[in-house]
């Protein structure tokens, strides 16, 4: 919206007065339209639908979260554990390792900085987790990957998974599409645990927030989100450019009539 308004402003310069007003109005519509209406709550709320929260075994073999819970600019510069908008990972893998006390516990994340020198999100992740509670010994770090991809891959190898075992996956409702494509090309079979979700259930998903910065946010975390999957998928980094729970899979597979 600031490239296309920018546009409009120098459009008089080359003598192109009303492409220049045409422009700078549709970015105030476009504005508009992002910060006023639920547009964003329905784009992420599609890929928090996605994969919905299942009902949990009586036992699993483990536990993989994916970094992308912390501040490390803030952690690198302040030396001490910082959480960002998706904390819940963090809370909901304790949950998750308190209720299932022998399953082992991966924290997928690097450094994922690319312009600047970061703190890896496993050394942070090692110091909130031991300071939470967690037994050290229960907590397997994998501090290569910088992407979804090297997260699926590296867990996997760290993981090792044996026939029949069940390993929770862990991470941002919106993000577990993509997430599982990743796992499910890798080879590494998980059970999707969603959390960090960022929109309301059922009809107030049409009630935009009176905050429209909030409202604009959530166009921006979609549309990012929304290229990952493409991008991923155009690279063969996902199995499907929408991942979808295998149950569901497997109901178009035999035209959507089939009870599973």
């Amino acid at each position: 919206m600031l490239v296309i308004a920018v546009a409009g402003l120098l459009c008089p310069i080359v003598r192109l007065p009303r492409l220049g007003t045409g422009l700078v109005v549709g970015a105030v519509i476009l504005l508009a339209v992002f910060s006023l209406s639920p547009l964003g709550l329905l784009m992420l709320s599609a890929l928090e639908n996605r994969f919905p929260k299942p009902q949990l075994p009586s036992q699993v073999a483990g536990i993989v979260v994916l970094g992308g819970s912390f501040d490390t600019r803030v952690a690198r510069t302040r030396g001490e554990p910082e959480l960002n908008d998706a904390a819940d990972r963090i809370t909901t893998t304790l949950a998750l390792s308190r209720q299932f006390p022998e399953a082992r516990v991966i924290f997928s994340g690097g450094a994922a900085g690319v312009f600047s020198e970061d703190v890896k999100e496993s050394d942070v992740a090692r110091e909130l987790f031991g300071s939470l509670g967690l037994d050290p010994g229960r907590l397997e770090l994998e501090d290569r990957s910088r992407n979804t991809t090297e997260n699926a891959v590296f867990s996997r190898a760290i993981a090792n998974p044996k026939d029949g075992e069940i390993w929770l996956l862990v991470t941002s409702a919106a993000h577990m599409p993509r997430s599982v494509g990743c796992f499910r090309v890798a080879g590494f079979d998980v059970m999707p645990y969603p959390t960090d979700y960022q929109t309301p259930a059922g009809s107030a998903v049409f009630e935009p927030s009176t905050a429209t910065v909030r409202n604009i946010e959530k166009v921006h975390f979609a549309i990012r989100e929304y290229l990952g999957l493409l991008a991923y998928r155009l690279t063969d980094k996902t199995d499907a450019l929408f991942p979808a729970p295998v149950a569901a899979v497997l109901q178009s597979e035999v035209g959507g009539g089939a009870s599973l």
